[in-house]
């Protein structure tokens, strides 16, 4: 049994069954390496074959980077990994985390196939930046076992998650979830269910507005990033930021904060807009508020 810091310890039982993940994108690649990479098997589910061709070979940079960087283990073989199409390959995880596209219809028939082909008492967890948990929760069965992680990107290289505890999450899932994310390492930070949660509710309106900035011409991205870092002491800058979250998902979330709480801050900018239209969508497709493309070989 390994011995956690928070939540109840990670039995050997758990550490041998399969942990699954829904969703092959950005998150759900970022999110197998840092399983992968402490020694969990995991089970990565797609509606979208091609997409998991293609998953392995980014879960394998996703795996070399970090080990480069030192935020994973460097001994002992990673876990093995399947991939699936049907939603039955999670039945018998130790528990799920879906990492799908952020919009709620899209995440609430992923958490209802993870219901309804796992265990009760299953933790289910949902990796969402914007939806409210309750909110997901309405429309399944056993909204007791849901719960909110809001992994950062990269997950395996930032270390302090967003924990989501929402209404009728039970104290079971919660001290599960807190249990499994201390044995990767991870430091959970509970706080309370609501649109945006902390970071994104205030992240994202400042993306916007820093977008918004730009737009109007009083400063370049690059300005911008460098007076939020050296001032203000943004690790990266918003926009770097941005880009590193995906542009259509900072959309989505925004669209999401707009919806909910009213805040015209939260509007998605023009400029957002456009470049989401263009495809621009940041690091995953070469090119945001800043070009990727010219850096790689």
């Amino acid at each position: 049994m390994a011995p956690t810091s928070y939540g109840e310890p990670v039995t050997r039982d758990q550490e041998v069954r399969p942990l699954a993940v829904l969703g092959a994108g950005v998150m759900g690649a970022g999110i197998t390496a840092l399983l992968l990479g402490h020694r969990r098997p995991v089970v990565l589910v797609d509606t979208d074959a091609s997409r998991l061709d293609r998953v392995r070979a980014e879960v394998s940079r996703h795996l070399r980077l970090a080990r480069l960087m030192g935020a994973l283990p460097r001994e002992g073989a990673d876990g093995e990994l399947v991939t699936s199409t049907a939603p039955d390959a999670m039945a018998g995880a130790a528990a799920v985390i879906e990492a799908v596209t952020e919009e709620t219809a899209a995440k609430a028939k992923a958490l209802s196939d993870a219901a309804a082909a796992t265990a009760p008492g299953t933790p289910l967890v949902s990796n969402t930046s914007s939806i409210p948990i309750d909110e997901l929760a309405r429309g399944m069965g056993r909204p007791e076992d849901l719960v909110g992680v809001h992994f950062m990107n990269p997950p395996y290289l930032i270390a302090t998650v967003e924990v989501v505890q929402g209404p009728r999450t039970a104290p079971a899932a919660m001290a599960a979830v807190r249990g499994l994310l201390a044995d990767l390492g991870r430091r959970a930070v509970v706080v309370g269910d609501g649109p945006g949660f902390v970071t994104s509710r205030i992240l994202h309106r400042m993306i916007n507005d820093a977008a918004r900035i730009v737009a109007e011409g009083r400063a370049s991205a690059e300005d911008v990033d460098t007076l939020l870092q050296d001032c203000l002491g943004h690790r990266t800058g918003p926009l770097r930021t941005a880009d590193l979250i995906g542009l259509d998902n900072l959309v989505d979330s925004l669209r999401v904060l707009h919806e909910r709480t009213g805040d015209d801050g939260c509007r998605p900018c023009d400029l957002l807009l456009d470049k989401v239209r263009a495809g621009d969508l940041g690091r995953k497709s070469g090119r945001g508020f800043y070009d990727y493309l010219e850096a790689r070989p």
